[in-house]
């Protein structure tokens, strides 16, 4: 039986380019689903390790439309004939190797982890990949046990022991906001977040790109919506104290994000004028179609034919909704992008990647705070009525109260010069932030979840019903 080849170029080079193709478009975490591959190319590649050989391969591919984009794949080299886990994805059967996907099989991916701990730098055949461990972390633990973290989104998690490892399936030019929010919370302190211990990044010929970061792992850590639904039944009174911790934890994360002056990348600035009036004419514009296509459904009565006063609360809220600071915030907040754990700091804030649909530069840009608390508002009526769609009952005016609970402590910690003056500026850019956020809502669910179109519009109504 032929031998596996030992380099990165000549592994790479062994690969069926179309079978590969075939394969990453079938993948969970694929971008691009509408549009078929047109080529793939393998731009670079290194090996982290030999024996079984696991190799980092950065891959281009062309799409039908022109477009390009790229991926990291995380490729390990078995013998032919070896035999896999039915669960290990194969990527495909060369001459010489069967090509498994190392991230779904932990255990071949731990050189990663080790390169962190090690600060490995290996030159590629075009660049440089570089790891990392953070300013303050010890040691990690690259010898415990080590599995797979629940279902791949855009990205690929690993546990080992206590660190949990984010490998970036998809990437952009630039680095990723995760990386550089964590590693700006954790060298201030942030308590509310899992702290940053290492990462990886390449460096090519006009190209940069975050490969992964490794954070604590807590592991008796609940979801925050998991914990919502639970107890908005059986401890609602508990639940609301509960948010109320949540809104001091944002106003302490907005906080601290503006707390360098001297940072251009996080500095807070004053808020753009022509981008708020180009934010408000796409919310015009997505009412307008979004309400053009309505269909007779009784879930939307209460909505039905009330486009032209939506847009009328918007013309209202962009007048008096001016000031305060754009800063770095969170960028796609809702309960889902929290963990609670039982004692300890409570609320552990994660996921600063931002929107993944939109492009780099856009979720590195900074924006109200107001924003990030319009969006998690939003998650505190999904909370309550997926809690009545399951069979439970949540109290009587719940959402209003948690709403109140966060909000309240919010302002009463979030620095005055963040936010606009007075509190009706306050509320105007709130509705604001809130009327576009609801709006997509009603565009997804009519799009994707009939049956959820009941909670964008109920707070659609509210909306209307506040002027």
């Amino acid at each position: 039986m032929p031998a596996i080849p030992a380099t990165s170029v000549e592994l790479t080079e062994s690969l069926d380019l179309s079978a590969l193709a075939a394969w990453l478009a079938g993948q969970r975490w694929y971008a691009t689903k509408s549009q078929a591959i047109a080529a793939i190319e393998v731009q670079d590649a290194v090996t982290l390790a030999a024996d079984p050989a696991l190799v980092l391969a950065l891959v281009r591919v062309r799409l039908a439309d022109g477009r390009d984009e790229r991926y990291q794949l995380v490729l390990s080299f078995a013998e032919a004939d070896a035999v896999t886990r039915h669960d290990v994805p194969v990527v495909q059967r060369t001459a010489t190797a069967t090509v498994l996907d190392a991230l779904a099989d932990p255990d071949r991916a731990r050189p990663l982890l080790t390169a962190i701990d090690a600060e490995t730098a290996l030159d590629g055949d075009r660049g440089s990949f570089s790891f990392h461990r953070g300013d303050y972390t010890g040691p990690l633990d690259t010898a415990g046990l080590v599995r797979p973290m629940g279902v791949e989104q855009s990205n690929s998690s690993i546990v080992f022991s206590d660190t949990v490892l984010k490998v970036f399936r998809r990437l952009e030019p630039g680095v990723n906001p995760e990386l550089e929010v964590l590693r700006f919370l954790t060298r201030r302190g942030y308590p509310n977040i899992a702290p940053l211990r290492g990462w990886c990044d390449y460096q090519g010929p006009g190209n940069r790109a975050t490969l992964a970061v490794a954070q604590q792992f807590f592991a008796t850590a609940r979801g925050g919506w998991e914990m919502a639904l639970e107890r908005i039944g059986s401890d609602p009174e508990g639940l609301l104290t509960e948010l109320a911790e949540l809104g001091r934890a944002t106003a302490e994360l907005h906080n601290a994000l503006a707390s360098d002056p001297g940072d251009p990348d996080f500095a807070p600035a004053q808020p753009d004028a022509g981008a708020l009036t180009a934010a408000i004419a796409e919310i015009d514009a997505d009412v307008q179609r979004v309400f053009a296509r309505l269909p007779g459904d009784e879930r939307l009565a209460a909505i039905a034919g009330r486009g032209e006063e939506l847009r009328g609360l918007l013309t209202t809220a962009s007048r008096s909704a001016t000031g305060g600071r754009a800063i770095r915030t969170h960028g796609d907040y809702h309960l889902g992008q929290t963990l609670h754990t039982a004692g300890g700091i409570g609320w552990v804030i994660i996921d600063f990647e931002g929107e993944p649909a939109r492009p780099l530069t856009q979720r590195r840009a900074k924006r109200s705070p107001l924003r990030d608390v319009a969006s998690m508002l939003r998650s505190f009526a999904y909370a309550t009525a997926a809690t009545e769609m399951a069979g439970g009952s949540a109290p009587d005016g719940f959402e209003e109260r948690a709403r109140d609970a966060y909000l309240n402590a919010y302002l009463g910690v979030v620095h005055p010069i963040l936010l606009p003056d007075g509190d009706a500026a306050v509320t105007a850019l709130l509705s604001l932030f809130e009327l576009e956020k609801v709006v997509y809502e009603l565009r997804y669910e009519l799009d994707n979840r009939p049956a959820w179109l009941p909670i964008p519009a109920t707070g659609i109504q509210r909306l209307l019903e506040s002027v």
